[in-house]
């Protein structure tokens, strides 16, 4: 049914949850567009001039019509209550702890994804508004600190290891951006002024979705779902998915040579 409704393939845990509901509200506007179909054709035949050439002013007396509305109404809250809601209280209620997952930064500007490790040491460095530079410093990093010396800076380049959560940390450093991973299900804005927490399962590497596909140039882009300005087209990043210990090996060297170059130009 994927593949019939064009989704693209899945690689996040909550993934196929994401999936069913669009699958059961899409087999629901089929049935709708049928249903109405054959009403309007039966209509046009039933009550053709030919066949009543005086109009009938009582009209038809029957309530299939309404019987017909509320199945919609029932089948509408099902989708609704059954699904939709309980799906999106576990996104947003029942965030894995801290201390089993990978805890990124993302703020989007006109026109990129600024990325923020936290490096070897897990603790996050001070940034402040006042040091952003868009070619040197884009997450506004200060280096004096030195909880900052290992943090971990990328443009465009998302790095997060498979099988376990990441928690993303949301937010804009301008106009409203909207963070979309089609084949993760993962769709949220980034809203000026706010930190907006999201958090998925990566369940596929890169490599492995290369070989799924066949294709050695694939890469799980980062969209923007938004439009954010007249360079929209071009706002778009890039995930890499790696098997654990890749993750830990690239983020390593990453945090050292940050700390040994100690940020004077040390901006992926």
């Amino acid at each position: 049914m994927r593949q019939l409704l064009g989704l693209p393939e899945l690689a996040s845990a909550h993934g196929g949850e994401i999936d069913q509901m669009i699958v059961w509200v899409h087999l629901l506007m089929a049935l709708m567009f049928v249903g109405w179909g054959v009403l309007f054709v039966y209509m046009l035949l039933r009550f053709r001039r030919k066949r009543h050439p005086v109009a009938s002013y009582t009209g038809v007396r029957t309530r299939a019509s309404s019987y017909t509305e509320w199945s919609v109404v029932v089948a509408e809250a099902v989708l609704l209550a059954g699904f939709s809601i309980p799906l999106w209280s576990e996104r947003v209620d029942d965030f894995p702890p801290e201390d089993e997952s990978v805890i990124v930064r993302v703020s989007g500007e006109q026109f990129a994804w600024n990325v923020h490790y936290a490096g070897s040491d897990g603790v996050f460095g001070r940034t402040s508004p006042a040091l952003v530079d868009p070619a040197s410093n884009p997450v506004g990093l200060d280096r004096s600190d030195p909880a900052a010396a290992d943090d971990v800076t990328t443009v465009n380049q998302l790095h997060l290891p498979v099988d376990r959560p990441a928690i993303i940390h949301l937010s804009s450093k301008d106009v409203i951006h909207s963070f979309m991973l089609n084949e993760l299900r993962v769709k949220q804005d980034a809203i000026p002024g706010l930190d907006i927490p999201l958090w998925f399962v990566p369940t596929v590497t890169t490599a492995e979705m290369r070989r799924r596909l066949g294709d050695e140039q694939f890469n799980y882009e980062i969209a923007c779902a938004q439009l954010c300005g007249i360079g929209h087209y071009r706002m778009r990043g890039f995930l890499t998915v790696h098997p654990q210990q890749e993750f830990d090996a690239w983020l390593a060297a990453e945090s050292t040579a940050a700390t040994e170059v100690g940020g004077d130009d040390f901006w992926n």
